[in-house]
């Protein structure tokens, strides 16, 4: 298994990618796009977000208008995908399942 900070093997993402197929590919970066019923729905979850971003001291680039948010994961500091990024991944995943 991989150092919390060490790149994620190929066949690591891909099984990331394939348990989280809503999440897309765009270069080192993963990204996801969620809507919402209104404004405050989208502003509920993405402060829900950046409680999982702190507690992983791990911070995505987001946007947000009016019920769209989107989300952008990539470890900066090791130049790719991490297992920081897979952590974070799961746990968003699990705020938007329920």
């Amino acid at each position: 298994m991989s150092k919390h900070s060490d790149l994620l093997r190929e066949d690591e993402l891909s099984e990331l990618l394939a348990a989280h197929p809503d999440w897309r590919l765009d270069g080192k970066v993963l990204r996801r796009s969620y809507v919402f019923t209104d404004f405050r729905a989208a502003f509920a979850f993405i402060t829900q977000v950046a409680l999982i971003a702190e507690r992983l001291f791990h911070h995505p680039e987001w946007t947000n208008v009016y019920n769209k948010v989107e989300l952008a994961i990539t470890s900066h500091d090791v130049g790719g995908l991490s297992a920081r990024d897979r952590d974070f991944i799961k746990l968003v995943d699990q705020l938007s399942a329920s």
